[in-house]
């Protein structure tokens, strides 16, 4: 059974940084891409970041593009997600979440291409 656990949330002033990480775990779990999303109270939950296991290919959310860089460490099977120049917008719960499926060409941006979720991680930056 995977598990991921997410880590590196907290409070922090508008445009300050955090470092989220996520841990992977599981003796089957190859992944072919990782992703990070959020939630905000009363919203649906969306794409932030996802990166690409075998390559490393990213891609980004609009309203974070410039601002957050996700990364991964395979020999660790961790992704992070830095995120530089908070916005009090920014906050949200952060769900870490991993794909073994394989999407050519795709940007792993929707929800239903991920089978393994995180419990989230709080993030909340003060105006």
């Amino acid at each position: 059974q995977v598990q991921l656990v997410e880590s590196g949330g907290g409070l922090v002033q508008a445009g300050g940084s955090l470092r989220l990480s996520c841990a992977a775990s599981g003796r089957t779990f190859s992944p072919s891409a990782m992703g990070w999303f959020r939630q905000a109270p009363g919203k649906e939950r969306e794409f932030v970041a996802a990166i690409r296991w075998s390559n490393g290919w990213t891609y980004y959310g609009d309203y974070v593009k410039g601002r957050f860089t996700i990364s991964r460490d395979n020999a660790k099977m961790t992704v992070y997600l830095q995120m530089n120049s908070l916005k009090p917008e920014d906050t949200a719960v952060y769900y870490c979440a991993g794909s073994q499926a394989s999407y050519s060409g795709r940007t792993y941006s929707s929800r239903r291409m991920y089978d393994s979720w995180g419990q989230g991680t709080q993030v909340t930056v003060s105006s």
